[in-house]
């Protein structure tokens, strides 16, 4: 298959099956590149690592082409071309959803703390503060579990669903924050901000505003971030000798491993359980790292896994907005 191949089927794809339900524009915009060979042979000139249609698109409204239909973007596109190559190339994605800490609090509350959390692929470090947000939990029943702050209900609200035994869960006492990305962002930076919350698409419903929330607490006490290679030798055992000795360190690894090549993959588990805890959430075929085999059978497709030292807890959305908890997972409360 050629670039211009690739190019086409990638971003037919993703107006078919991804963009759907989701964003209306991402979807017209894909189609665009799917129906005008023109403006495939533009994106075929990006790197293919860097041409992910959520990628270019990010990129494209951050330079300021209209949102608005397919022709327009086209339009934009083919007058922006070097522009549009370059700066693709030059950015990853850095999905940096906070959502996911409600995914990663029942996992996290099975650790006595006082808590030193270290995020593999931290973005901004959005998901370092799961102590500082609300957590809204609608139960099969129809009750909504609530957790807060000490202070009280939080500026973040995450929302979510729980199937399944209810556990304990409690916010946890984290003391020390780091995060290890390849290109780390800052919340108090206005570029790195536009950037994060530009990665939202058209239409996502109070996704914004709540990255927006959460960066604005991450500005108020920054994490440590450290720019590198997670699975390079010695670069998360470097780090976590930084977290205080009385707290327990716990690695977290919340989707991030998709994105790792495969002997990378192993490298970051291994160093993860050296270091502390290691908690990740994945798709179950992703990595060997589970204690005991996943059946991919009776897996629900949508559904990620959410692990505690490869002890696989529960299925969750990869996102965090729903849980299903495990019948066979250990802690229920009845």
């Amino acid at each position: 298959m050629s670039e211009l191949e690739a190019v086409i089927a990638r971003y037919r794809r993703f107006a078919e099956e991804e963009a759907p339900g989701r964003s209306s524009l991402y979807e017209q915009w894909a189609y665009s590149v799917w129906t005008t060979p023109e403006l495939a042979a533009v994106l075929a000139r990006i790197p293919a690592s860097h041409r992910q249609p959520p990628l270019v698109f990010a990129v494209s409204r951050l330079l300021g082409a209209p949102e608005t239909e397919g022709a327009d973007w086209a339009a934009w596109v083919l007058a922006h071309a070097d522009a549009l190559v370059a700066e693709s190339a030059a950015r990853s994605v850095q999905t940096n959803e906070p959502l996911r800490c409600a995914a990663l609090l029942p996992a996290l509350s099975r650790i006595e703390g006082p808590i030193a959390l270290l995020e593999i692929g931290a973005s901004a470090g959005l998901c370092l503060y799961p102590d500082r947000y609300s957590y809204r939990y609608t139960l099969d029943s129809g009750r909504t579990r609530v957790l807060d702050p000490a202070g009280g209900p939080a500026p973040v609200v995450l929302s979510s669903t729980w199937s399944g035994p209810e556990v304990d869960m409690h916010l946890p006492t984290v003391v020390w924050r780091a995060g290890i990305d390849l290109h780390p962002l800052d919340a108090r930076s206005t570029d790195d901000r536009r950037w994060l919350t530009g990665l939202v698409w058209p239409g996502e419903s109070g996704r914004r505003e709540r990255i927006d929330a959460a960066l604005d607490i991450a500005a108020a006490q920054p994490p440590i971030l450290h720019a590198a290679d997670a699975a390079a030798p010695d670069v998360i055992a470097g780090l976590a000798l930084d977290a205080p000795p009385d707290a327990t360190l716990v690695v977290t690894t919340p989707g991030v491993l998709a994105h790792v090549p495969r002997d990378g993959r192993r490298r970051i588990i291994d160093a993860a359980r050296a270091s502390g805890r290691w908690i990740t959430i994945d798709a179950p075929g992703l990595h060997d790292g589970w204690r005991r085999p996943i059946d991919a059978s009776a897996w629900p497709s949508d559904r990620f896994a959410l692990a505690l030292d490869g002890e696989v807890l529960a299925a969750v959305d990869p996102l965090g907005s729903a849980v299903e908890w495990r019948p066979d997972a250990a802690g229920g409360l009845g």
